[in-house]
């Protein structure tokens, strides 16, 4: 049958910026997260029982006032764990609820159950807790002296950094305090457990990682993986923090479950989360670096402190991608790293967007920063000279990363070319340097900061997934895959490669909520990975329904089946053309497959984690960005003026939201490089625990200048659509917000001086390095 005349059909998919799959949804308040489901008759609510001391013994759990108190059913601790008293992480370090032991402030002993989420959390705060205190370490470089570690150290040389550092025309010695971030996530942390018929368990999880949730449920309850089911239709927000901190809770809502039989909802109040939940690592720097009088690096040698909090956590892989990243996008020949994972008697810190790369960026913007002005040199001239050789530069060895993986696709020279023009960074340097002679209260600073960022699970085994693609006989189709959506777009993405790869709309693929019932030992949605792996699943999956579709359109017009096209809404052969709705009727009354699974692994990585050695990346994702500050040399306080960014997504599969992401992803990292800053007092309990003492950048802090563009230029990796991703680096393009704030303080100091400045770049600490001399 042939296709009507005139008809107006419509554009490809991918490639277009369609609006966010829920977006309509989100705006109606009709897109449900975990608290919204209806609750089925029965439930009950849980709260947590807190440690109040950092480290101690705990001698006694009294909890005779809370069970008196109304509507409490019960209070769960350690002895009611079924299955093993330590959570499934992966170095078996931490306790489901503390027993003999507290190491934290805020620390989870127990719950206490109630009918309502007021009397649970009432009720828990009654729970009287007999703790003897011992010696916290809440420092750490006091951590480091004490030798007080979560994992053994990892030490990454290349050359001989010693020598090179003694050859060397000049040299600096310096320290960096770099702080750690709250991710405040819009939902809270929120599981909600169901009892189901012969002893499995449904598990409603706020989690980016179903899989690891089904297996510390299973684990705690002494159960069989498959006798627990996962679910997440979305989250609102996760940024890493529900990586692995979703499990918790979801263990503690089942544990309690498990006690009562009947339903338990867990969900934490925003002070309860501060102090629960791990945040981004802290990190302490000492380094020498050697460097000639163009500021080229000859040698360096680095010492970097993870401050991990009490556990292990995912400290190891945070740890070992801040390595991966001292680089950044500069070539290091001699080089000396040591990384030590400190364990201090804080919650245990965890991933972060970034996860350990923005610790690793950092340090050496901040080494080459303090170069050029130690030089009295433009520090992008310094940066520029560090830069990873082109790609079609004949000298190779300035293509290899300190562990040993070639830079195959560097862009960044012509992306930082194209930036300087765009921006105007040399007529504005020359305008501020103007500015700050006449205006000697209000002094500015300019930066411009690239970002290199390696593309992969650096654990090999994560980098796999899978995906189901479901046609129906009016021509719906349904996509399951085991990706989480966070807000960041991953379903609309995915939506869009199925309904490409079948040559239907948009708006015909429906892509359904993550369920380990449907795909089982999924990855977190983490890495910047997500779209790479699951698009590529689901492209695989609607790429099989296709290929039966097209054998039978091929047998029908006797033809051959690569002769049969796929496009807007029609099955093209060469001699016929049918709508895909009539095709798939067809193919159904002949009893031809409609549905398939997809798998991907991604191809070529590989590292030694024993020497953090190899291709732990499949690509590198690059941007660069240009930031305008002025602060306050009276009072410190500071304003971002001017942001410009210009960022490297392949060709993009929905350019509003990677545009959207880029945006929000510099945000984020200007609130952990300017305001948010976590005290820890003596005592070790968190002193900014709520948003009245916790300051993420609000509208007042973007800039009436932002631009963002993308670098138009496909991936040269076989990736889905040719697309990069997009949802870590851009926090990393923030760093040249913190060098635009060094540039102003140096400019106000005016002598000559290295800047020593803490980050965050709180008012008070822009003061300090003013005061240094």
């Amino acid at each position: 049958m042939n296709a009507p005349e005139k008809l107006v059909l419509p554009a490809a998919a991918a490639g277009r910026s369609v609006p966010h799959e829920s977006a309509r949804a989100q705006v109606a308040g009709a897109a449900h997260y975990i608290d919204d489901l209806p609750e089925v008759r029965g439930t009950l609510y849980a709260a947590p029982i807190l440690s109040t001391v950092a480290h101690g013994h705990l001698k006694a759990v009294d909890s005779t006032a809370a069970l008196a108190l109304p509507g409490v059913q019960a209070v769960v601790l350690a002895a009611d764990i079924p299955g093993d008293k330590i959570l499934a992480a992966f170095a078996h370090d931490e306790p489901i609820f503390a027993s003999d032991l507290v190491q934290h402030i805020g620390q989870v002993v127990g719950v206490v159950v109630a009918s309502t989420v007021m009397q649970a959390r009432a009720a828990a705060r009654a729970v009287k807790l007999e703790i003897e205190p011992l010696h916290a370490l809440l420092d750490v470089r006091e951590a480091h002296a004490a030798q007080s570690y979560v994992l053994p150290p990892v030490f990454v040389r290349r050359g001989d950094a010693a020598q090179a550092l003694a050859a060397a025309p000049h040299t600096l010695n310096g320290q960096l305090e770099v702080g750690g971030q709250e991710h405040f996530y819009l939902e809270g942390q929120v599981a909600y457990v169901l009892p189901q018929e012969q002893d499995q368990w449904l598990v409603y999880s706020s989690t980016q990682h179903p899989g690891e949730v089904q297996h510390w449920v299973s684990h705690a309850l002494g159960l069989a993986n498959n006798a627990v089911r996962v679910e997440c239709r979305r989250m609102g927000g996760g940024f890493g923090g529900k990586e692995t901190q979703a499990g918790h809770l979801a263990v503690w809502a089942a544990i309690a479950a498990h006690k009562l039989r009947r339903p338990v909802k867990l969900r934490l109040d925003r002070d309860d989360d501060f102090m629960v939940t791990g945040k981004r690592h802290p990190f302490a720097y000492d380094y020498t670096v050697g460097f000639d009088d163009a500021g080229r690096i000859c040698g360096l040698k680095l010492l970097m402190l993870a401050n991990c909090g009490f556990s292990a956590d995912l400290s190891g892989p945070v740890a070992d991608r801040a390595v991966f990243h001292v680089d950044n996008a500069y070539f290091l020949a001699d080089v000396d790293i040591s990384s030590y994972r400190l364990k201090t008697h804080t919650q245990s810190h965890t991933a972060f967007r970034g996860f350990g790369g923005p610790q690793g960026v950092i340090v050496i913007e901040n080494i080459l920063g303090d170069i050029a002005r130690q030089l009295q040199l433009d520090p992008l001239a310094v940066r520029r000279h560090n830069l990873y050789d082109a790609a079609d530069t004949p000298n190779p060895t300035r293509h290899l990363t300190h562990y040993q993986m070639e830079v195959e696709d560097n862009i960044l020279h012509p992306m930082l070319s194209k930036l300087e023009q765009s921006a105007q960074y040399q007529s504005r340097r020359e305008a501020i340097a103007a500015w700050n002679a006449a205006n000697p209260v209000i002094q500015r600073g300019i930066s411009i900061t690239p970002v290199k960022f390696g593309i992969s699970f650096t654990a090999t085994l994560f980098n796999q997934a899978g995906a189901l693609v479901h046609v129906y006989t009016d021509g719906s189709v349904q996509v399951n895959h085991g990706g989480t959506e966070m807000g960041q777009g991953l379903n609309t993405k995915v939506a869009q490669i199925v309904a490409d790869e079948l040559g239907i709309p948009f708006e015909s693929v429906l892509a359904t909520a993550s369920d380990t019932s449907k795909i089982p030992n999924a990855s977190a949605t983490a890495a910047s990975s997500g779209t790479d792996l699951h698009g590529r699943a689901a492209q695989y999956a609607a790429r099989h329904v296709r290929d039966n579709l097209a054998q039978f359109a091929a047998g029908l017009d006797a033809c051959g089946a690569g002769a049969v096209r796929f496009k807007d809404g029609q099955v093209i052969t060469p001699s016929t053309s049918r709508s895909f709705v009539d095709l798939v009727q067809q193919a159904y009354a002949n009893r031809i497959q409609l549905w398939s699974d997809g798998f991907y692994r991604t191809p070529k990585i590989h590292y030694d984690k024993t020497t953090l050695t190899g291709r732990p990346f499949y690509y590198f994702a690059y941007g660069v960005a240009c930031s305008e500050v002025a602060i306050d040399t009276l009072t410190g306080e500071s304003r971002v003026l001017k942001v410009d960014v210009l960022y490297d997504a392949g060709t993009s599969i929905n350019p509003a939201i990677d545009i959207g992401q880029v945006e929000g992803g510099f945000v984020q990292g200007m609130g952990w490089l300017t305001t948010e800053q976590l005290v820890w007092n003596a005592k070790g309990h968190l002193s900014t625990h709520a948003p009245s003492t916790y300051k993420i950048p609000a509208t007042g802090d973007i800039p009436a200048h932002f631009k963002v563009a993308l670098w138009e230029q496909p991936n040269r990796e076989d990736n889905v659509f040719g697309s990069k991703a997009v949802g870590e680096p851009p926090f990393m393009l923030a760093i040249s917000v913190y060098e635009a704030l060094k540039e102003a303080i140096a400019a106000a100091r005016g002598d000559g001086a290295v800047v020593q400045l803490a980050a965050p770049a709180t008012a008070e600490n822009v003061l300090r390095a003013l005061a240094q001399s």
